[in-house]
């Protein structure tokens, strides 16, 4: 029975945004196809992980670069290699998290307890950073003539990026903090409700699901402020567009507006 009501879940999805015209019908019926290929492997092989504490280390080592990889691509658009500068926000808003977790030994050195939450933190990280990245990166091309008008005032690059992009991509935390915020309320999210089904007390579940709502912020929070940071830089940008599509217009530093003959 499960099995039906899954496939009849995932046609309706599909049918429904392609009736509606959101064009993701294709994409709603590879998801569904992909994430029950992937799960069913993955619940094979971890299974086998969890047992080393070295293969569980391979194991979030791959989860972050798929992470990275997925993060990068959504910013970017880029069929080359800037999607690799995705693993800094990824990286800097998981790692220090993580090692606190497993330092202070609120998060047991075994794998079954290191594969979830590392797949939560990772996968906030990974929301945080594409969607702050793309939010960036929209903003600086719709509002390229602001830039170029902070650039004249005297602002240096990077200052009259971030000024024109951050509002923007802060908004990607919001998802987080509507979490956090109605948790109990409005949603009872995964940690909870599967401590509970396997046995746990509801204050042991609501304890261990505050921790992790809490380490996503910080890791969400610190992931958007260094994607900005690479985006004020331009470190993060979006190739110039084949042929057959609108040019991108490249932010101008000062010294091409210097030279740039008066009309």
């Amino acid at each position: 029975m499960l099995g039906v009501a899954m496939a009849v879940l995932l046609i309706a999805a599909v049918v429904v945004a392609g009736r509606g015209m959101l064009g993701h019908g294709h994409a709603v019926l590879r998801a569904g196809v992909r994430a029950v290929v992937q799960l069913a492997a993955v619940s094979l092989v971890i299974t086998f992980v969890v047992h080393s504490l070295w293969w569980t280390l391979v194991f979030v080592l791959l989860m972050f670069t798929v992470a990275v990889r997925t993060a990068g691509r959504r910013m970017t658009d880029d069929p080359g290699w800037s999607w690799a500068w995705a693993a800094a926000p990824i990286g800097v808003g998981v790692l220090p998290v993580l090692t606190l977790l497993l330092a202070s030994r609120l998060l047991p050195w075994q794998g079954l307890s290191i594969v979830p939450v590392a797949g939560i933190l990772i996968g906030g990280a990974l929301s945080a950073t594409s969607l702050a990245g793309r939010r960036a990166l929209d903003e600086l091309t719709q509002r390229h003539g602001e830039v170029e008008a902070a650039l004249a005032l005297g602002l240096e690059e990077r200052d009259a990026r971030l000024e024109i992009c951050r509002t923007a991509a802060a908004t990607s935390l919001v998802p987080a903090l509507d979490q956090t915020r109605t948790v109990g309320l409005v949603t009872l999210p995964g940690a909870f409700v599967g401590m509970l089904l396997g046995g746990s007390s509801p204050v042991a579940a609501g304890a261990v699901q505050l921790f992790v709502l809490v380490a996503l912020l910080a890791v969400e929070a610190v992931a958007i402020v260094v994607v900005l940071e690479l985006v004020g830089r331009g470190l993060v940008r979006r190739p110039a567009r084949g042929p057959g599509r609108a040019p991108v217009r490249r932010t101008p530093t000062r010294w091409s507006l210097l030279r740039r003959p008066v009309q």
